[in-house]
């Protein structure tokens, strides 16, 4: 195990040049930002924060944080508008961008290196006024708390998350963040022990200390403040497999672990697999991912109600366009189905379901536990009639800020190899066994 994390080490690490290189574009960005701050008596301060300013980024991940503190007198409109105001001013030769989260902020790329620029306030521990202000509190306890070799196993962590497709908290991977890699590794004090600790989780256990109770199926409890969960963005999928593929990882470690997996488009399990793909105006990735999310829960109801069952399903989101994969039991129902009513004994109930169906079925009768019971006719035998159908007429359930983009255009098919190659990753997601949480060589 030692000689394995020596050379998962030299990738996860970044060398000197990449340090100095990163350290070089830091200052550009942040000396920008300083001069354009000071002319705004509404900040106080400018600084880092962010994996870059803990000390805890890896190579090919490394994004510069630069928070602005605000006076807290100052009101959210202000906070806004000063924010896209320096931050467009400051880096206006590297094309800046506004992008949103729980409030906007300005983001834009120099050298091949993401720069946000985040507004917050300048409150005590505690007083929280923006999504954004516990940040600065996390960069100071960690810097405190982490010693360079936990610093290390913090990368560790991270690339063997990401290598697995657990790491991430947005709204559409539910995953571990970069701050929860670090409050592990702060809690169980090394990478081999926060594996050995994934692997045993207990369901309802607590990391870290509060009063407070939880529902979550675990509680990682934020350091800087005892009533926060931070696994409550923590999907129970990705906690499952994270546990399976630390357990696999245990009894036979292995760089695999830690290098991104690509494989052949599998040919097995796809043919039942639909594809709902439409055109959508910018927004939020947040506003987006929960809107998302919302629509593929109202399909899959839909669809499993109507006698479509779906296994799973996965996401891709393009610049333009949303791709919604669902993988269902079968693709094609029977002509007829069955529905039993109310019992004999109730008459209202028993009158009302008669007169309801008794013109448009195809054969009512008593059955043996004395239910009125159905044969009814399917208006649609294929899931892709029935889908096209529903985007079309119907959208119950489907998230308000989506139906207008869905009904504007939408493409509704089966998996096709040719057709849908850019899907590969997302498809293979979906179809093929995933060999890190369940080895066949264990």
């Amino acid at each position: 195990m030692n000689e394995l994390i020596q050379k998962i080490k030299k990738i996860a690490i970044p060398s000197n040049e990449l340090i100095n290189n990163k350290d070089e574009i830091a200052n550009i960005a942040i000396d920008l930002i300083k001069k354009n701050a000071e002319k705004y008596s509404q900040i106080m301060n400018v600084e880092f924060g962010g994996s870059y300013a803990k000390g805890t980024w890896i190579p090919g991940k490394g994004d510069i944080d630069i928070f602005m503190k605000f006076k807290n007198s100052v009101n959210n409109v202000e906070f806004t508008k000063i924010t896209k105001k320096i931050g467009f001013e400051s880096l206006k030769k590297f094309r800046p961008y506004a992008r949103y989260s729980d409030h906007p902020y300005v983001e834009a790329v120099i050298k091949k290196t993401k720069i946000n620029v985040v507004p917050c306030y300048n409150v005590k521990m505690g007083s929280w006024k923006s999504a954004a202000d516990r940040s600065i509190f996390h960069t100071k306890f960690m810097l405190k708390f982490l010693s360079n070799e936990m610093k290390d196993d913090v990368r560790l962590l991270k690339m063997f998350l990401i290598s697995n497709e657990v790491y991430g908290s947005e709204i559409l991977r539910q995953g571990f963040s970069g701050y929860v890699t670090e409050v592990l590794i702060y809690n169980f004090k090394s990478f081999v022990n926060s594996i050995k600790s994934l692997s045993k989780l207990q369901k309802f256990q607590i990391i870290g200390n509060t009063n407070k109770k939880f529902t979550t199926p675990i509680t990682i409890i934020d350091p800087i403040d005892s009533n926060r969960n931070l696994a409550s963005a923590v999907s129970l999928e990705n906690l499952g497999k994270t546990m399976l593929i630390c357990r696999a990882f245990l009894n036979k470690p292995s760089m695999k672990y830690f290098k991104s997996k690509s494989s052949a488009l599998s040919k097995k399990n796809f043919e039942n697999v639909i594809v709902i793909k439409f055109y959508y105006d910018y927004r939020s990735p947040d506003t987006l991912g929960g809107q998302i999310k919302k629509t593929v829960h109202a399909l899959t109801v839909q669809m499993t109600e109507y006698g479509f069952k779906v296994i799973r399903n996965s996401v891709k989101v393009d610049k333009n366009y949303v791709n919604l994969l669902f993988l269902l039991e079968t693709r094609k129902l029977n002509k007829f189905y069955s529905r039993e009513g109310p019992n004999v004994f109730h008459e209202y109930d028993c009158n009302k379901f008669i007169m309801k169906n008794i013109k448009k079925t195809n054969l009512i009768w008593v059955n043996k536990k004395g239910n009125i019971s159905i044969l009814m006719k399917r208006q649609y035998v294929d899931a892709k009639q029935f889908l096209l159908n529903f985007l079309k007429n119907k959208l119950t359930g489907v998230s308000y800020g989506l139906k207008e983009d869905i009904k504007k255009w939408n493409d509704v098919s089966y998996f096709n190899i040719q057709k849908n190659k850019s899907l590969k990753n997302m498809l293979n997601n979906l179809i093929v066994t995933n060999e890190a949480a369940f080895p066949t060589d264990s």
